[in-house]
């Protein structure tokens, strides 16, 4: 197994430049995933570590190897798509040792290969059936296995759950995180949905316009972000900011809350306008009438209850217990200032 690194990678369509410039190291047997909004360029890395786009400008190595100029088969990735790709007419064991088949592999070697990616992947009872036959999950589990069967130095994922419903979502979460624990492969997964990041990386790099916006271990991500765009996207629901101003002393006039509060930072000068935020599980609802309660969300142990100010700044806060607000209510909020996080209002930077 290697690790992959970029060197001030560019992708170009004609006039229009889409990934700017990217480093980033992914260390051996790490499993690394992009995150970010449609459009930002995941994918198009995704596809130029394979190969499938060409690069620009800038060096991708695999290990020791520059593969930057290399032919997709030659760079020792396997890539799973969004779409499982599976042949209607062959079986899954064949669908699996298709790719080793084409390469004239010997039959032994191919049935070896495959038998054990169908352990791990617990697809003995379904080698003889077709891809008609099979679920959703199941479909994607032979798509993964017939790139184990490879033996890749770098696996790379597309969005490979994004076709599923909620429930095989979150089994094949847990069979992708367990086959990265058997085989200790160096993995490199996109994803829109940040929850599956949060659950699967050892690192998250978040994009955004073809830029990394920052790159850490997921809770490093959600408890420390660089700036507003960081913290919003990592955490679900998303992180409330709240528009202020910086009055005399080390506090921030929040117009939504019709208060100052003090802060553990060092702050700008006087009247700088800067955004407040707080995720919503540090808010408690208060007696009061600040805000009026517009949706609750019950999902059984947890509540979200989605509150609009005076001022029209919307807000989402956790409940948890068994007394929740409903809609309709009026109602306060309060949270500790040290929890909250201050951002510039212009670069959007967050302010230590």
């Amino acid at each position: 197994m290697s690790g992959v690194t970029l060197s001030n990678v560019m992708k170009r369509y004609g006039d229009v430049q889409v990934i700017h410039g990217v480093d980033l190291e992914v260390a051996d047997g790490e499993f690394c995933v992009f995150v970010g909004p449609s459009g930002c360029g995941k994918s198009t890395l995704l596809r130029m570590f394979a190969g499938l786009e060409e690069t620009t400008g800038g060096k991708i190595a695999i290990g020791s190897r520059d593969v930057t100029r290399d032919d997709p088969a030659e760079r020792g990735v396997a890539m799973v798509f969004q779409t499982y790709a599976l042949y209607p007419h062959m079986t899954v064991a064949e669908n699996m040792g298709f790719g080793l088949k084409m390469n004239k592999h010997p039959r032994a070697e191919i049935d070896k290969k495959v038998a054990e990616a169908s352990r791990i992947l617990k697809l003995d009872d379904y080698l003889k059936r077709k891809p008609a036959a099979l679920s959703g999950g199941q479909r994607q589990r032979v798509a993964i296995g017939r790139a184990i069967v490879r033996g890749p130095e770098v696996f790379l994922f597309d969005e490979p759950l994004s076709n599923l419903d909620a429930e095989l979502r979150v089994e094949m979460r847990v069979e992708i995180a367990r086959l990265h624990k058997e085989i200790g492969a160096t993995m490199i997964y996109v994803t829109h949905d940040q929850v599956e990041a949060m659950t699967l990386a050892d690192k998250i790099v978040v994009l955004r316009a073809g830029v990394i916006e920052q790159v850490g271990a997921p809770l490093d991500l959600y408890r420390d972000p660089d700036n507003r765009f960081v913290a919003g996207f990592i955490g679900s629901p998303a992180m409330n900011f709240l528009e202020g101003k910086v009055t005399d002393g080390r506090q921030v006039a929040v117009s939504s809350l019709d208060k100052a509060l003090p802060v553990q930072v060092q702050v700008p000068a006087e009247g700088t306008a800067v955004t407040l935020g707080i995720r919503p599980e540090h808010i408690e609802i208060t007696e009061g009438s600040t805000h009026t309660v517009e949706l609750t969300e019950a999902l059984g142990g947890v509540s979200y209850a989605y509150l609009a100010g005076a001022d029209g700044e919307r807000m989402i806060v956790e409940e948890r217990g068994d007394l929740r607000s409903k809609a309709g209510d009026k109602v306060g909020i309060a949270f500790d200032p040290a929890r909250a996080m201050l951002f510039d209002a212009k670069s959007e930077a967050r302010i230590r």
